[in-house]
């Protein structure tokens, strides 16, 4: 029986994101979750549970910069050519509020992209529990293009 290769350069910038993100062992360990991929841009979700807090109950920094430097990487997956992925080479974040309960979400966006170097930003929300919303990080980003290696 032969299979047919797929063509995956006909796969929307979600599947290719999802794709992925299934393979992210620690973004299912903590319970994140895909909430929207465009070109240049994704947004991951993250609800409040006792996986993510630090020792005062409040959302952990690694938590916090691990969701926002995935999302920022999703955004510049989106436009990388396909048969790449990326790989985070530095990033900057900035806490800017601390928050328990709720969710947090982290919206990734594509400054620069080049052929090799991606630059990327972040900025983590938390909605609260009553739909309130606060700045919780902001984070700055490189990433660079490598080939897959599965």
């Amino acid at each position: 029986m032969t299979l047919t290769p797929t063509h995956h350069h006909h796969e929307t910038p979600l599947q290719r994101v999802q794709a992925s993100f299934g393979r992210q062992g620690l973004m299912q360990h903590l319970g994140a979750c895909v909430l929207h991929v465009a070109s240049g841009e994704c947004v991951i979700g993250l609800p409040y549970s006792d996986k993510v807090t630090q020792q005062q109950g409040a959302f952990h920094g690694g938590a916090i910069g691990a969701l926002a430097d995935i999302a920022a990487g999703y955004a510049a997956l989106t436009q990388t050519t396909h048969g790449m992925e990326v790989v985070s080479v530095e990033y900057k974040i900035n806490f800017l509020a601390s928050r328990q309960g709720g969710e947090l979400r982290a919206t990734g966006r594509v400054l620069k992209a080049g052929q090799r170097i991606v630059v990327t930003s972040a900025e983590v929300m938390h909605i609260a529990d009553d739909g309130s919303q606060t700045l919780c990080a902001v984070l700055q980003q490189t990433v660079m293009a490598v080939a897959k290696n599965y």
